[in-house]
């Protein structure tokens, strides 16, 4: 399993919005490309989608930009993946009869992968990521006698 290029990019713009969410300030396109490095046309299109599933506002205006819509201790990697690919929680589905007992047996660990994968996602939110990020950071920063 691999993270897509554009749930990355919807990931480190959602991070660089939990840096100034206790500010309340919007933070503009440009910001949010300049410090993650994502091209301005594609993030204006993923910010789009994320407003649309309820994960950031914007705000217009001189000063305006992006913020969390929600605090980021309630926003979990799941959702992020979800809107950004546009797919739901898998529900285990039951098997068509005419599947051969090997595509059954694909069939349900693919399943299990999956539901693996969801958990983990689920588990996680945004202020994890942003704490851990912290605590990596914290460690490059120190040094050795």
């Amino acid at each position: 399993m691999e993270l897509s290029c554009k749930c990355e990019y919807a990931v480190l713009a959602l991070l660089t919005l939990v840096d100034h969410y206790h500010q309340g300030d919007p933070v503009q396109i440009r910001q949010i490309s300049a410090q993650q490095n994502i091209p301005d046309r594609y993030l204006e299109q993923l910010l789009a989608t994320l407003r649309r599933s309820g994960l950031v506002c914007s705000q217009r205006g001189a000063r305006g930009g992006y913020l969390l819509a929600r605090e980021p201790w309630k926003i979990t990697v799941l959702e992020i993946i979800n809107c950004i690919e546009g797919r739901e929680i898998q529900t285990i589905k039951a098997l068509p009869a005419t599947l051969t007992v090997a595509k059954a047996v694909v069939h349900e660990v693919w399943q299990e992968a999956d539901q693996a994968a969801n958990s983990i996602f689920c588990h996680y939110t945004l202020q994890d990521l942003c704490d851990r990020t912290a605590a990596k950071q914290q460690i490059d920063l120190m040094y050795y006698i």
